[in-house]
């Protein structure tokens, strides 16, 4: 079975979210402190940047982790094959009988 495709929001939701967290740090500190929220730019790219990065590594981490996890699930469903038999139902098996109410 091949893996399922991964879509754009699910690859880029860890770097855009910590992203937008970075930027949203010095916005907020700037409010705190009541000055205009773009004060300090220079805090809002290198943060932004760093956010960016941190939410790569986080993303790839998560990745790497469900890929061993899935591993060792396979590993084991081949090891241990007659706990997992499937069996092959016909349509009429899986559908309850069906009487219209009227």
């Amino acid at each position: 079975m091949p893996p399922p495709k991964e879509s754009i929001l699910s690859k880029a939701f860890y770097p855009v979210g910590c992203a937008l967290g970075g930027i949203s740090l010095p916005i907020a500190q700037n409010y705190y402190i009541k000055r205009p929220f773009y004060t300090g730019i220079h805090r809002h790219i290198a943060l932004g940047l760093i956010g960016a990065v941190f939410g790569y590594y986080v993303d790839r981490f998560l990745d790497r982790k469900w890929m061993e996890r899935d591993a060792v699930i396979r590993h084991y469903v081949e090891l241990h094959p007659e706990d997992f038999v499937q069996n092959k139902r016909k349509y009429k098996e899986i559908f309850d009988e069906w009487i219209p109410v009227r």
